[in-house]
């Protein structure tokens, strides 16, 4: 049975710095694409930035493109994602996903970390 554990989070001032750690077992992040999701209180969750399964293309929301990085180490298989630059409108849960097509498509998430960014 797959499943994501996500770390990293916790509580730092604005101009910080934080990275994001995805550790998946059960399936290989390689053949999947892979994403970074985050939930404020209140508000949908928001795809934070994604690399493709196919081309391993990356994607990021542009409130985070140029402070956040996204990263896949396969011999880790292990999601990263590092966060430069934090402001209080990054604070959220932070959810790990991996999204796998074989015959039909197999959503796993991890149980999320909190990030809290004070001003």
């Amino acid at each position: 049975q797959a499943q994501l554990v996500e770390s990293g989070g916790g509580l730092v001032h604005a101009g910080e710095s934080l990275r994001l750690s995805c550790v998946a077992s059960g399936v290989t992040l390689e053949n999947c694409g892979v994403g970074w999701f985050r939930q404020a209180p209140g508000k949908e969750r928001q795809r934070v930035a994604c690399i493709s399964g196919k081309h391993g293309n990356s994607y990021y929301d542009d409130s985070v493109k140029g402070r956040f990085t996204i990263s896949r180490d396969n011999a880790k298989n292990t999601l990263y994602l590092e966060m430069k630059s934090l402001n209080p409108e990054d604070t959220a849960v932070y959810y790990c996903n991996a999204k796998l097509i074989v015959g039909r498509l197999y959503d796993y998430w991890g149980q999320g970390t909190q990030v809290t960014v004070s001003s």
